[in-house]
């Protein structure tokens, strides 16, 4: 490992989030120089797919981990790491239940398993969801969650001491990001909805997403990063996980209305170190020491 290289860890929940999350970041970053590294802790077994786009594949989750990789590859992802855990599907679903979901896993060993990550990696940066998910999904709050007690965890050498005793060493990462995006667009597109007769509680693929409940989860923005030159890069990175762009997420609605109208840029509010007034960031590596 270089010290003084620039590193960030992405921390996301299903294959495609990478992508429909901040995908112009990531391309950005690693078309300047920057270490992009990937943690996915489910392999997306719920994802909905056709028929057609599972030929050649057994699973769900296989032809999922697929696209992935298609995805990193796009991106320029330096590593990416799989938890392996069954995807948990939206909150009330059976699949909540199964035992091998994130949701019905041991915590601390979710949260080891990315301490471990980090003090292999030394990312200057963590990005992870916000405490909302973005829009509620168990598996995005599970992963958060995670990430969040990790950040502090791996810096603790009394925290998952048999990876100290294996020669890792404690590292605490400088900043702490979550993903976010302005709700003035998503608001709009609740109206817009509403007045066309359709439920904005109820949409998605499976309408299982309540657009009106998403507004109201206000995130603060502490942080625009401008990513208008990577458009060619994200859209390939989309077409790479064609089996889920038949749905239209709350946050992709928001990001394309948002983008139409304000330029390209991907939002995020800085959980570490906190924020105390100012205006937002446009480089998520403003005072990072690449050394440490």
């Amino acid at each position: 490992m270089v010290e003084q290289e620039k590193r960030m860890l992405v921390v996301m929940a299903h294959p495609d989030d990478e992508t429909f999350g901040m995908a112009g970041t990531i391309a950005r970053y690693v078309d300047e120089g920057v270490k992009v590294h990937l943690i996915c802790t489910t392999n997306g077994d719920v994802g909905a797919a056709a028929p057609e786009m599972m030929q050649g594949y057994s699973s769900v989750a296989e032809m999922r981990l697929a696209e992935l990789a298609c995805a990193a590859e796009t991106l320029g992802l330096a590593e990416v790491y799989t938890f392996g855990y069954r995807d948990s599907g939206m909150p009330g679903m059976p699949d909540n239940e199964h035992p091998d979901c994130l949701v019905a896993a041991d915590p601390d060993v979710v949260v080891g398993k990315i301490v471990k990550v980090i003090r292999e990696v030394h990312p200057q940066v963590v990005v992870t969801f916000d405490p909302y998910g973005g829009y509620g999904h168990p598996d995005h709050i599970a992963t958060h969650q995670a990430a969040v007690k990790a950040f502090d965890a791996a810096a603790n050498p009394n925290a998952y001491p048999e990876q100290i005793v294996a020669g890792l060493r404690a590292y605490r990462p400088q900043k702490l990001y979550f993903t976010t995006f302005d709700k003035t667009w998503l608001r709009f597109a609740v109206w817009l909805f509403s007045l066309m007769g359709h439920d904005p509680e109820r949409m998605g693929r499976n309408k299982d997403i309540n657009m009106r409940e998403i507004t109201g989860w206000e995130t603060p923005i502490h942080a625009r990063v401008k990513t208008g030159p990577y458009r060619q890069i994200v859209q390939q990175a989309r077409e790479c996980h064609a089996s889920q762009l038949g749905g239209l997420s709350p946050t992709r609605l928001s990001r394309m209305l948002s983008h139409l109208f304000s330029g390209v840029q991907e939002c995020y509010m800085r959980a570490c170190p906190s924020v105390n007034g100012g205006g937002p960031e446009h480089d998520l590596f403003d005072g990072v020491v690449p050394g440490d």
